[in-house]
């Protein structure tokens, strides 16, 4: 079964069965993404990512055995030398998970009642190497994060290296909108606002859309709201 599954191969691993029906259902229902195997706790999930070798590895914070971070780390962790691609997946929003999950590797940080359009933007956003974090924690935990100053003897940078476009987008991302929520808020399609995006990234030196958003709020072209 795993030889001929198309697309995206998926390992889904919550101790919640009712929510790996939900996400099989829903993952399953593109025809570019197969859910391959199901853990119902970290030891098992990374079993089965060891041998399987699925595309993505969606996992939960808390499980039995091991917990989503754990596995995260160990499957995608800078000391790993073959790294899985893992989206977290999750109830929990705290601000301790959301940065060591980055930090060990995740490639996305989704809310459970995000909804299915966005579980799915995050799969497509981590198979083109994208980082993928909910709207409702991005604000909030950018809010706490400091832009990297300028090297000691960097020479001064231009304000805004962006167009006016670009800057438009690099603000609804701070605002944590999608690309598909881009397009629509600018009448482009969500290929043209992610074309914007690398380009951005480009011109900003920066990895993803969490650097994007940092640079918006440092250089002011965002306001955020208190």
């Amino acid at each position: 079964m795993t030889t001929t599954a198309p697309g995206t191969r998926i390992v889904l691993a919550d101790d919640q069965d009712d929510v790996r029906s939900g996400f099989r259902l829903i993952l399953d229902s593109q025809p570019d993404m197969t859910v391959v195997g199901e853990a119902a706790d970290g030891l098992a999930a990374v079993e089965l990512a060891h041998r399987l070798r699925p595309d993505l590895l969606i996992a939960d914070i808390r499980m039995p055995g091991l917990d989503g971070l754990e596995v995260t780390r160990r499957l995608a962790g800078p000391d790993v030398t073959d790294p899985a691609r893992v989206l977290v997946v999750t109830t929990f929003d705290h601000d301790d998970y959301v940065r060591t999950a980055l930090r060990d590797g995740a490639c996305g940080f989704l809310l459970k009642r995000s909804g299915p359009g966005l579980l799915i933007e995050g799969v497509r956003a981590a198979m083109a190497g994208d980082l993928l974090i909910s709207p409702q924690i991005t604000l909030r935990l950018l809010r706490t994060t400091p832009a990297p100053g300028p090297a000691p003897d960097a020479a001064p940078t231009p304000l805004s290296p962006l167009t006016t476009r670009e800057e438009e987008i690099a603000r609804l991302v701070a605002d944590g909108l999608t690309n598909t929520e881009i397009g629509a808020a600018l009448f482009i399609s969500p290929g043209t606002a992610k074309t914007h995006i690398a380009n951005i990234q480009g011109k900003l030196k920066v990895r993803n859309r969490v650097g994007i958003a940092a640079w918006a709020w440092e250089s002011g072209v965002a306001r955020l709201s208190r």
